[in-house]
């Protein structure tokens, strides 16, 4: 039998590093609004920080370093496990954020015991699974989205959504912070960043490509340089083990991202997230992801969305050149990024729309509006589309981004 309680308990789950990111300011926003409410997490350190009660880590790199039927176990176990602690406590609202093949079951069976769900971060429907609309809808109450076409996406297909804004872009920069950032970063040019991803398999599968493109840039620019940012120093110490020796002008760093772009003329970037950091600052870029030739092949027929990379996707047109997913050689990288290097005006050009799609996210604050969300979901028990138009609104912005649209069905 569930407990009696009049304290609300929220559950939120993240399976991600990025997803222990993206949820630890919603915990920490509603935690300053309801003090008196229970969050507890399935999630990271981040999370755990931000108030909530960290039942177990599931967000490290190591978690989801695992892959193929190792993983799916591990994710069965943590459903179990949470599945078993919630037989005799009474969650109001599941928090799903990201990560919809580990959260859309969990979700599922909560909902199957009253629980209401909120997703932060829309599953990616419109890229590879719009046959999925049905299920998604009859599982997840609303949908917080992080991209702006997204709620004009979804409302058609008769979802419950709304765009928060994203955390990349919800904040200004630190000047203070970048000038600081970029100290001891090394003379030279061009200045080369090279972004090799945050897992540990995206290391793996990327860093030699970026390198060896590096290395090609330099054949023709001898006092090129580059900087690698890595996200841990685990990660850094992996990214050097993927090579015998790395090339003298290559620099290795953790942390600092925002004065390495700042330092940089052109980024080498792993497609994810950080092509966003690089928007926001307006930094040309090439991005990349290396996979199997089977996964580029399978890719064509599943991906349903012309692009890959964030800021293609938003723009709705190849503003950056991607290669995502790509099994070639790293000739094709360099010349994409020497094309960049050698033509002002396609600088000038890719600096301009990289900074009207930072642009169009606005300055949403998406760690606040989801929190109202999930407020506004316990309180009452449902969410509808004219309840997040009126809470984006009492924060004084534009409820409507349907003007912000993708060149896909």
């Amino acid at each position: 039998m569930a407990e009696q309680t009049d304290r609300r308990l929220i559950l939120v789950t993240a399976f991600e590093p990025s997803g222990d990111l993206h949820a630890a300011p919603v915990i920490a926003a509603l935690k300053a609004r309801c003090p008196d409410w229970e969050i507890v997490a399935w999630g990271g350190a981040h999370m755990e920080a931000a108030g909530a009660t960290l039942m177990q880590n599931t967000a490290s790199d190591g978690v989801m370093g695992l892959a193929g039927i190792t993983r799916a176990n591990e994710i069965r176990k943590i459903h179990q496990e949470i599945l078993r602690w919630g037989e005799h406590r009474k969650v109001i609202v599941h928090l799903a954020v990201d990560s919809p093949s580990a959260n859309l079951p969990l979700s599922a069976k909560l909902k199957l015991r009253g629980t209401r769900v909120l997703n932060l971060v829309a599953p990616q429907l419109w890229a590879w699974g719009e046959w999925r609309a049905n299920r998604v809808r009859r599982i997840s109450d609303g949908l917080l989205c992080l991209l702006p076409f997204e709620e004009r996406w979804f409302r058609e297909r008769q979802f419950v959504a709304k765009y928060v804004g994203h955390p990349v872009l919800s904040q200004p920069l630190d000047l203070d912070v970048v000038k600081q950032d970029r100290e001891g970063l090394p003379p030279g040019g061009p200045r080369i960043l090279l972004l090799p991803g945050s897992r540990t398999n995206e290391i793996r599968a990327n860093a030699k490509l970026i390198v060896r493109a590096f290395e090609l840039i330099q054949s023709r620019h001898r006092s090129a340089v580059a900087t690698v940012v890595a996200t841990t120093e685990s990660n850094a110490r992996l990214f050097r083990e993927q090579f015998e020796r790395l090339p003298s002008a290559v620099h290795v760093k953790v942390g600092g991202l925002e004065g390495a772009i700042d330092w940089s003329e052109l980024a080498l970037a792993v497609s994810g997230t950080v092509s966003l950091d690089l928007a926001r600052q307006a930094k040309p870029m090439v991005g990349v992801y290396r996979t199997s030739l089977f996964s580029v092949i399978l890719g064509k027929f599943v991906l349903k969305a012309p692009y890959r990379l964030l800021p293609n996707i938003v723009a709705g047109r190849e503003i950056v050149p991607e290669f995502v997913p790509y099994s070639g050689g790293p000739e094709k990288v360099a010349a994409a990024a020497l094309e960049i290097l050698g033509d002002g005006r396609k600088r000038a050009q890719a600096s301009d729309d990289l900074r009207r799609v930072a642009n169009s996210f606005g300055d949403r604050d998406p760690g606040l509006l989801a929190s109202l969300a999930v407020e506004h979901l316990a309180r009452t028990g449902s969410i509808t589309n004219a309840a997040l138009d009126s809470i984006v609104a009492s924060k004084g912005l534009p409820g409507d981004q349907s003007e912000l649209t993708v060149t896909h069905s």
